[in-house]
């Protein structure tokens, strides 16, 4: 199919797609006129490609997880994963605290802005 298709039965703009190929997360061949070509079963993987980046995960994370999830999944491949699945969560946790905490030294900001306009007399 081409890139076109693919981007139609996906939700992936073909600038996604491109960017995938140029990642090493995809690949295709092309046609005599230059055109790229896809697999049906590259429906599935941009697909599963698509949820990776939802998940917060880059580029080169993925490409470390694609091996042991689509191309070999062997029991050994699915612990990797999830081994570093697991790590990434254990990132995101860690920014979701720091961002609690600017949260909060934003909210004091706040609260002592409320209280200087309240008491202020202009």
């Amino acid at each position: 199919m081409r890139i076109g298709d693919l981007s139609a039965r996906t939700g992936a703009s073909t600038r996604a797609l491109r960017y995938y190929e140029e990642q090493g997360l995809l690949t295709s061949t092309r046609s005599s006129g230059g055109h790229r070509r896809y697999a049906e079963e590259d429906v599935a993987r941009v697909r599963y490609l698509q949820r990776l980046y939802l998940a917060g995960l880059s580029s080169q994370t993925i490409l470390t997880l694609l091996p042991w999830c689509l191309s070999t999944p062997t029991p050994d491949n699915t612990d990797a994963a999830f081994a570093r699945m697991s790590e990434e969560r254990e990132k995101l946790d860690a920014h979701i605290a720091e961002l609690s905490r600017t949260r909060e030294s934003l909210d004091d900001l706040i609260a002592g802005n409320r209280a200087f306009r309240a008491s202020a007399t202009w």
